[in-house]
């Protein structure tokens, strides 16, 4: 069982609508854009998005320069449309009961939306070089895309 005290949050306000994040989030070419960190890049062919509670999706990350592949995957658990979005983040063959989870929250804004991005189940740390690194760059690239 995974230790859900441990793990890290991560806020971000984007010159977006809560819409325009919900997309992001969970549309398959939307999200190749941006779900890896930098060096890497996700190809659209392999994300696929079922978004509904206990729906699956699955990605792949692709070291850029040694090609390296890392596949990712999970289970919707909740999905509360332009406000929450639960799902566990592991392997393909992974357990999703024994895999960390992310909650992503919503929060409209005058002209914007405030995202709260909180993994549980892993530590992080800044300058981790992993959990925390990885996802500070995907979520910087998301606000890349979305602008």
């Amino acid at each position: 069982m995974i230790d859900a005290s441990t793990g890290f949050t991560l806020a971000r306000t984007f010159d977006a609508s809560s819409e325009e994040i919900w997309e992001a989030w969970l549309t398959p070419d939307s999200a190749a854009q941006w779900w890896h960190p930098r060096g890497m890049s996700t190809p659209r062919e392999t994300v696929r998005i079922d978004a509904r509670v206990g729906g699956r999706y699955t990605y792949t990350m692709v070291d850029d320069v040694t090609g390296d592949r890392f596949v990712a995957a999970g289970v919707y658990r909740e999905v509360s449309p332009f406000e929450r979005l639960v799902f566990t983040w592991g392997y393909p063959d992974g357990d999703p009961d024994d895999s960390p989870v992310v909650t992503i929250t919503l929060e409209r804004l005058d002209g914007g939306t405030r995202m709260i991005f909180d993994l549980r189940g892993v530590a992080g740390r800044k300058g981790d070089r992993s959990f925390y690194d990885g996802w500070q760059q995907a979520l910087d690239s998301l606000g890349e895309h979305l602008r």
